[in-house]
Parts: C-alpha cells; structure tokens; sequence
C-alpha cells in the first residue's frame, strides 16, 4: 500500500464531502456561539470558577449519555436522516433556550440535551466519511473536518463574547438556531441517504431492522470490549481528559494572569489554533509516519503542559497551551484508525462509544477542576493534571502498541 498522504484538494474534489463540510462549518460555528455565550453568562452572574468549570463541563458530559445509547441509531436508519432529524432537533431546543426571562438552570438543562442529541448526528456523520472516502483520503476528510471545528472554536469563542457583550445571550443562541437549520437543509439536498437501517436489506427496502435498538447499542459495545486494538486506542484518546482541562480553568486562570477578558480569549484561542496548525504539518507525512509518531504526541500533549504549574505568565502560556494543541492532532490519526478497525454493520455504535468515552473523560476532569479550583490555583491544577495525563497516557500508548503488533492482520493506515 502507498505511502503517499492524501490531499485536501482530492477529498475537496468529491461534491457529497464538500456539502457534508459546508454543514459541519454551519453547525459547529453556531454551537460555539451558545457554549461561550452560556459560559460567559454564568460567570458574570457568579464569579464562580467552580460553576463556570461545570456549565462548561455540560457540553462534554451529555455526550456520555447520548454516545452510549442514542448513537447506534446511525446503524438503524438512513445515515442522512439522522443527521436531519438530529440538526432539527437541535435547533428546536437552542430555540427553547433563547426565549427571553428564560431560568438559568433551566437553560443549562436544554443545553444537556442539545448536546446528547449530538452523538447521533456525529456518529452519523463519521460512518457516512468511512463510506464516502476510501484509503487515506479517510484521514485527510476527518482532518479537514477537525481542522474546521477547530478554527471555529477559535471564532466562536471570540464572537460569542462579543455578540452576548452588544445584544445579550438570546441573540447568540438564536444564530445558533439558524446554523442548525441551514445544515439540515443542505445535508438533507445535498447528502445520500447511505446505510439503511442493519438487516433492513437493500437502499430504499422497507420494513423493521432486524436487530432491536438494545441489540444494536450492545453489539456496538461488544465490539469494542472484544478488540483489543480498540479498546486501546480509545484508551488514549481518553487521555485528551487531561489536556482539557486547562480549556475549564481559562476563565480563572486569565484572572490570575491579572490579564481580564482579553487573556481568556488567548487563553481559550490557544489549544484549537494548535490543533489546526498540527493537523496541516501531519498532512505533509505519509500514513506510516503519522501512526508511528500517535504514541509520542499523545505523551507529549500533557507533557507540553508541566510548565504551566508555574504560572509563567500570559505569553509563555499561550506558547504552551498552543504547542499542546499541535500535538493533540494526534487525535485525528487514531480517529481514522478507529473508524477502520471498527466493523462497518456496527460503526455508528462503536464510534458512539468512543464519543462517549472521550466525552465523559473531558468532561470529568474539567468538572474535578473546576472544584478543585475553589481551594487551588489554577495554574496549580492545570500542573498536576498534565503529569498525571504524562504517566497514564505513556501507559496507554504502550498497550497500544502491544496490541496493534498482535492484532488479527497487519494495521494499515
């Protein structure tokens, strides 16, 4: 098999993928909108850095719920129905949020359920990629799409403060409504159905799937407890618990600085500017290169970080916080693994569990930060997690190895 990477051009070329990204770009803009307009709100209503860790934290956590058990729809059902059905629904609950008067908790409450009606919709999306993009061509979609939410993480974090700063949290979440809306429409022009529901027989066949719902949410789980490759390698992408947890304390951790709002938009900027910066330079090494150097930029994603216990002052931990994210790109190379060890009649769960997984271990460490963060400084506990995240993603990657060496056929990116 070639060595040779994938292009952008070569995936941009294939017109589902480009109106597939065109409703990523939609979607993921508008979201960032309402988790920063909803942070910034409890702050100011607060001044809790504990609260601000855990509001943030409920973009995270729903995931737990909705990737372990809603995301084996996307086995179920035409993959672009879900992905419609889903973005509607989304945009019906934002709507929810954004009336006037509306209670605080009750806003973080439809934000919880926004956000586990996600999983479906990104199981969805990652099964129609593998179906869509054969070869490294798979690698370089996901990389794009990432590189995507990154760069909009970075713009919405900064346009959600500004937007809730002139015209208040309403009119950010209401933008979000109208993103949501205009990726149903074009997933729902622009997209194939692709994969029916498991059993259900050919594209178009009617008639119930064969599998039970509970049936296909245990298949998923049972195929990713069964491989050891699997298994494994969600083991270090959990390890990104770690290296979140700086992105829960930025808003505390910019008051510390004496740096005020300006600092928290560095500091938030910093990791997603990182991740993108990272994902270019991998694309310029082959398949081979990129597996062989996963285990050395996990490790290396929390290792970055040590310094940051110190609290060496704004620049040097922006530096920091950016070198971390370029080193987190590693994420995309196991994803596109992932996404290839997994078998296709259950994808959308076995990514539903991993998107489960990895949400429940980001949100967690940003929630035990973020209460931590009431008796310790900030730069104290973004220090402690990245050796902790040093020692136990070393573990991880090892058995990694082990069991890709040992596995049933040779791993071929």
């Amino acid at each position: 098999m070639s060595d040779s990477p994938a292009s952008f051009t070569q995936v941009l070329a294939v017109p589902q993928f480009r109106r597939l990204w065109l409703a990523h770009v939609f979607s993921v803009v508008g979201d960032q909108l309402a988790r920063v307009a909803l942070t910034v709100l409890v702050y100011e209503r607060t001044n809790s850095a504990g609260l601000t860790a855990l509001t943030y934290a409920l973009t995270y956590l729903p995931d737990f719920v909705g990737g372990a058990t809603l995301a084996g729809l996307a086995d179920r059902f035409p993959r672009r129905s879900v992905m419609v059905h889903t973005d509607l629904a989304r945009a019906a609950l934002v709507a929810l949020m954004a009336v006037p008067g509306m209670p605080l908790l009750a806003q973080a409450a439809l934000l919880f359920v926004v956000q586990a009606v996600a999983s479906p919709f990104a199981s969805a999306r990652q099964s129609v990629l593998a179906d869509m993009l054969p070869g490294d061509q798979l690698t370089a979609g996901f990389a794009l799409v990432s590189m995507t939410s990154q760069a909009s993480f970075a713009v919405g974090f900064g346009a959600g403060a500004a937007l809730v700063a002139e015209f208040g949290t309403s009119a950010a979440l209401l933008v979000d409504v109208v993103t949501f809306l205009a990726s149903a429409a074009i997933i729902r022009l622009g997209i194939d159905p692709y994969r029916p529901a498991v059993g259900a027989g050919p594209r178009g066949a009617t008639g119930p799937p064969a599998l039970g719902y509970w049936a296909t949410v245990r298949a998923g789980w049972a195929v990713v407890a069964g491989d050891a490759r699997l298994r494994t390698l969600l083991a270090v992408a959990c390890c990104a618990g770690f290296y979140a947890v700086p992105e829960g304390l930025a808003v505390p951790f910019g008051d510390e600085l004496g740096g005020g709002t300006a600092a928290v938009g560095w500091l938030l900027a910093a990791n997603p500017v990182g991740t993108v910066l990272g994902m270019i330079g991998l694309r310029f090494l082959g398949p081979q290169r990129r597996l062989a150097l996963l285990g050395p930029m996990a490790v290396g994603s929390s290792l970055i970080l040590l310094p940051t216990g110190w609290a060496p002052g704004l620049a040097v931990t922006v530096v920091l916080w950016t070198l971390s994210g370029v080193l987190s790109a590693h994420d995309i190379v196991a994803q596109s693994t992932y996404v290839r060890l997994a078998p296709a009649e259950s994808r959308g769960q076995a990514i539903g569990v991993a998107v489960a997984a990895l949400r429940a271990a980001q949100g967690l460490a940003i929630v035990a930060a973020g209460l931590l963060a009431q008796f310790a400084d900030a730069a104290v506990i973004v220090g402690v997690a990245a050796a902790a995240g040093t020692v136990v993603t070393a573990v991880a990657v090892h058995r990694w190895r082990r069991a890709a060496a040992a596995g049933p056929e040779p791993l071929t990116p």
